[in-house]
């Protein structure tokens, strides 16, 4: 019995879980929809930006300008986002001081040469006798 409870309340967290992401979706898409009127500023879902110029519902496109005096159609779902002026979507570039500093190169562990790195040509006795026991 107790696991058919466990069963049924999963499924109903589930169920409602469904419900408000719908709820949350329709919702993002209705606000979308109110601020892409003509003269947005539009980004579109492949990172082009422009300015929406159109929207035609039957043929469901748009027209968007990319620059000046260049239109393109698009479909109307690939109007991903309406820019805000104030918010910048272009992360500055960072400057060397910002950057952290990258770690030293280890010059050798435990005895041993790094990768890479030229060693004389002159072997000891101790040198042959471990490098016979490795292979």
């Amino acid at each position: 019995m107790g696991q058919e409870v466990i069963l049924i309340v999963i499924v109903v967290a589930f169920a409602a879980f469904m419900f408000y992401n719908s709820r949350k979706r329709k919702k993002q898409q209705s606000e979308l929809a109110t601020k892409m009127v003509p003269g947005a500023k539009v980004m579109l879902s492949f990172g082009l930006y422009g300015t929406l110029l159109s929207v035609d519902d039957e043929k469901v496109t748009a027209d968007v300008e990319i620059a000046p005096g260049t239109v393109v159609t698009v479909h109307r779902q690939t109007l991903s986002r309406v820019v805000d002026d104030t918010a910048s979507d272009i992360q500055t570039a960072t400057t060397p001081e910002d950057e952290p500093a990258a770690p030293k190169p280890v010059a050798e562990l435990n005895g041993e040469p790094i990768y890479g790195e030229r060693v004389d040509s002159t072997d000891t006795d101790a040198d042959a006798a471990k490098r016979k026991t490795e292979d």
